[in-house]
């Protein structure tokens, strides 16, 4: 499958420490639920090359305001959770398979326009594919 094949990719950039990757504690609960395999290659990925961010009220208040402004409805709440921790942490790019709330261009700009106007920075939105280089 080719979501598998660039996730793999993905997760040996972190292995080798080519990407640092920032997730949350939302991330860690998603997991939970998520197939052995995936929560294996997690698991497996060495600790320096990871760094857990927290749910706060001010990622929350965040998360609110995407949905407030329409960029996405209610039922999304936790994917405006994951961009509003990206956002406020700084991270330089939120990796995402997930096309229809997240790494969609309409989506990308409604919640980079919540953002300036609330005063945050605006945050890159890419799917796997687009950060790992295709060498032969």
């Amino acid at each position: 499958m080719e979501f598998d094949e660039v996730s793999i990719q993905l997760f040996e950039k972190v292995r080798l420490g080519q990407v640092i990757c920032v997730y949350s504690d939302l991330s860690e609960g998603e997991l939970f639920s998520a197939p052995n395999r995936v929560r294996n290659f997690f698991k497996d990925l060495p600790k320096e090359y990871l760094e857990i961010v927290k749910v706060s009220d001010e990622a929350i208040n965040l998360a609110k305001s995407y949905i407030d402004e329409n960029v996405v409805g209610k039922t999304s709440f936790d994917d405006c959770l994951h961009i509003a921790l990206a956002t406020i942490n700084k991270v330089d790019i939120l990796v995402s398979w997930n096309f229809k709330h997240i790494v969609n261009v309409y989506r990308i700009r409604g919640y980079n326009s919540v953002n300036l106007r609330l005063g945050y920075r605006t945050l890159e939105i890419r799917s796997p594919k687009d950060i790992i280089n295709y060498e032969d």
